[in-house]
């Protein structure tokens, strides 16, 4: 009787951790790693979740902005319509970086997770919907630097999350994105200069039409992210504290208008 109460009681807990397991994947597949599927999941992030006790051991907010490169790249393909990923993120870092496009705010305690003061502003159908398209990329083309908040998070934000200063691939699964801090200096309040070249991937196939793409890593980028120190970008070494919250250098944007579109409207 006691071995069999034994039994019974590893069968429960056995389901429970399945029960979390399975609670997991849902949720991460429905706000972090979404896709097109609609009512399917990636496998890839079930092979995340078998050990309970490892949960924490993952840059889980990495992986999402690497799926979200991936699927904002994937968007650009002709022939692609839609865009996955966790769109939250997306939607929260706007609001945050650009004023002209904040809805309205609710106060909320400084614990609270940011993203969820922005109060959601209703989606328009039809006509309505073309006219803030047309409106929304006029205001893009029409914004200046001084229509940015460079430093939603304060001048110091880096120095409470010393890994928003690393250089180099971040990753999910199999999925791999270049993540370079040198290129938004402005973010931490330092001026923006002319940024080195990104660490390339190996080989990659890109078609000119059709909505996706694959790259290919060489394997010792997978040795990059715990290598911290190695590959922490230095402030100071690389730049100086801005003035001005918008300053660059004055080289800066003929490198960038060489490598970037300046106008969305033909």
């Amino acid at each position: 009787m006691h071995a069999e109460g034994l039994l019974v009681r590893g069968g429960e807990l056995k389901i429970k951790e399945m029960e979390v397991q399975c609670y997991l994947f849902v949720l991460l597949g429905s706000t972090l790693f979404v896709d097109k599927s609609r009512d399917r999941l990636r496998p890839a992030i079930n092979l995340f979740l078998k050990d309970h006790r490892r949960l924490a051991d993952y840059a889980w907010g990495a992986g999402a902005l690497a799926y979200l490169y991936r699927q904002l790249g994937v968007a650009t393909r002709a022939g692609s319509k839609g865009l996955c990923g966790c769109l939250t993120l997306l939607q929260a870092w706007i609001y945050e970086y650009f004023p002209l496009f904040r809805p309205s705010q609710l106060p909320q305690s400084p614990d609270a997770p940011r993203a969820s003061s922005w109060i959601s502003p209703r989606l328009p159908g039809g006509d309505e919907a073309r006219q803030r398209l047309v409106r929304y990329r006029q205001l893009l083309d029409e914004l200046s630097a001084d229509d940015v908040t460079w430093t939603p998070y304060g001048r110091d934000g880096h120095t409470d999350i010393p890994r928003s200063l690393y250089t180099g691939p971040i990753r999910f699964s199999d999925i791999a994105e270049g993540y370079d801090p040198s290129r938004c200096l402005r973010q931490f309040g330092y001026r923006q200069i002319i940024p080195a070249a990104m660490t390339v991937p190996h080989d990659q196939y890109r078609p000119a039409s059709g909505s996706s793409y694959i790259v290919f890593w060489d394997p010792w980028v997978n040795q990059l992210w715990d290598n911290v120190a190695a590959r922490r970008l230095e402030l100071d070494f690389a730049s100086r504290p801005c003035e001005q919250p918008s300053e660059i250098v004055e080289e800066y944007v003929d490198w960038f208008l060489t490598r970037s579109h300046p106008r969305i409207t033909h």
